[in-house]
């Protein structure tokens, strides 16, 4: 019998990684999902670059122009914000602007706080929010003109029951001390149902077992709020504040339908201005130049009011 021939055991093939390490074939490399991330998001890239990053770059242009919609834009550099600091017309829109974004954001808010509270500690029923929901669906044209028929000084149903009860006839929309006040609350009822369910959406966060430990220790409805549901809900808080802001400042449509700026430049806030400059006087660049002071304005208000509430951090651990 011959001698045996030792045989020896097949050896695992390898691969060279690209560092030069011998790695098994059989294992896989990572796989680089970069160029799927970028075919994903482009769809959204495309769109913010025409829709947002283009209009941007093009108004500041114009704002460096005499435009009129007509001629072909003559540059003029900083002629237009030089002409902005000495119109009045400008300051008092700022003003009434200002006026209107601290009545409309103290009224929706405390509101919407009591409304959310209320849902959150009592009933949590889905038709109140659904029925909470239904002001902010209907377009801002419509709300105003209902309101408009509402509170119209001959016709209007309000002022036939303040007649009734002897309290005499309201200009609401034709008064100078009555038309900013009204224009908020139409924007109040319209939008606190909605503000309502972000809160209590927020207040759904907060463990049940803090309201549980305060009460066991006699703490009543007024002190949880104030000690558990008002500092865990201040993220939440500071996002509602933060949109409130920028959506009060972009008032437009609900004093376009009733008062058009009127009486007496009382409602003549900083949106309806530029629409005002842009589209009546055709000074596009004035308008456009106007609108980029609003975007820095607004810009500077929301860092300050994120830092302020400090809207990254949150008291629950």
């Amino acid at each position: 019998m011959g001698a045996r021939t030792a045989v020896a055991p097949p050896h695992e093939s390898t691969g060279t990684s690209p560092g030069g390490a011998s790695t098994p074939r059989g294992r896989r490399r990572p796989r680089d999902d970069r160029r799927a991330a970028w075919l994903f998001l482009a769809p959204a890239l495309l769109g913010f670059a025409l829709f947002y990053a283009y209009p941007t770059v093009r108004g500041i242009y114009y704002s460096l122009t005499d435009y009129s919609l007509i001629a072909t834009p003559d540059f003029v550099g900083g002629d237009n914000y030089s002409r902005l600091i000495g119109d009045e017309q400008f300051w008092n829109a700022l003003r009434v602007t200002g006026y209107y974004v601290l009545v409309n954001i103290v009224s929706q808010t405390l509101l919407a706080l009591v409304l959310a509270t209320l849902m959150h500690r009592l009933t949590r029923s889905v038709a109140l929010r659904a029925m909470l929901l239904v002001p902010w669906l209907v377009p801002n044209v419509t709300v105003g003109l209902l309101w408009m028929w509402l509170l119209d000084t001959n016709l209007g149903l309000v002022n036939h029951v303040l007649n009734a009860f002897g309290m005499g006839t309201t200009g609401f929309f034709t008064s100078p001390d009555w038309a900013m006040p009204s224009v908020a609350a139409v924007n109040t009822w319209a939008y606190t149902g909605y503000t309502a369910l972000l809160l209590y959406a927020g207040m759904l966060q907060v463990p049940q077992y803090l309201y549980e430990s305060a009460s066991l220790d006699g703490a009543g409805e007024w002190r949880l709020f104030r000690k558990i549901t008002l500092p865990l809900l201040r993220p939440v808080l500071s996002l509602v504040l933060v949109v409130s802001l920028i959506g009060s400042f972009q008032i437009f449509d609900t004093i376009a339908v009733t008062t058009k700026g009127g009486p007496v430049s009382a409602t003549r806030v900083i949106y309806y201005y530029i629409y005002e400059q842009a589209f009546t006087n055709f000074h596009m660049g004035y308008a456009s130049a106007v609108a980029v002071v609003l975007a820095v304005i607004l810009g500077v208000l929301t860092a300050v009011q994120m830092r302020l509430l400090r809207a990254s951090r949150s008291d629950l651990a």
